[in-house]
């Protein structure tokens, strides 16, 4: 019996084990009751650990430009809901924000694992869009500290991209909020009530 009940706290470890990510992110044991739109959210953003960022290429005449990027809110069970990047201007993406702060940044359930066989574009299988400016954060602030701490901390291999890249900090300023999690079209949601909800019923596995 001691055997059996050794294998199966074995066993238990490695499927918590595998089901993070490569970058140590930590997994809510559930998410958020989809009536609580806030909680949703967050739960969303905190446990994601890239998007699509859109900006407004002048380039393409004005057109929008989706890219996959890499993002922290904050540290694990530490998020602040705002979204930060380590961007380089060599990529179209920090060139575009830097003369046109407008953008977005999408996220979608799917890739944390939990819609099972649900088709990405399902309800149920919930999908957030920020909305705002793109802005490049001063490299001796308080705040470009905790972006490093934020985006190192889940993404190690940024910390040994070349320097010479000129990487910088960037933040989302989110002005809007659209958010799908269920049926019955996108959860009425500010930005207030995004940034301050009630985190009661977030629990991370350690």
């Amino acid at each position: 019996m001691e055997t059996k009940g050794h294998v199966y706290v074995v066993s238990m470890l490695l499927f918590f084990v595998g089901f993070q990510d490569s970058e140590a992110r930590l997994l809510s044991i559930s998410k958020p009751d989809p009536v609580n739109a806030a909680a949703s959210a967050r739960w969303l953003v905190s446990q994601n650990s890239w998007g699509v960022l859109n900006t407004v290429s002048s380039e393409l005449g004005g057109a929008p430009f989706g890219n996959v990027v890499s993002f922290s809110d904050g540290l694990p069970n530490k998020g602040r809901g705002i979204p930060y990047f380590y961007l380089t201007t060599l990529d179209p993406t920090a060139k575009n924000a830097l003369k046109d702060k407008r953008s977005s940044l999408t996220v979608s359930e799917y890739p944390i694992g939990t819609c099972g066989k649900k088709d990405p574009e399902n309800p149920t299988c919930s999908k957030i869009t920020l909305t705002g400016k793109l802005v490049l954060l001063d490299i001796n602030s308080k705040e470009a500290r905790f972006a490093q701490n934020a985006l190192f901390s889940k993404h190690p291999e940024m910390e040994g991209w070349p320097k010479s890249h000129n990487f910088q900090f960037f933040k989302l300023e989110i002005e809007d909020i659209f958010l799908i999690n269920e049926f019955g079209g996108p959860k009425p949601l500010t930005v207030d009530q995004y940034l301050h909800p009630k985190m009661n019923n977030f629990a991370f596995i350690m």
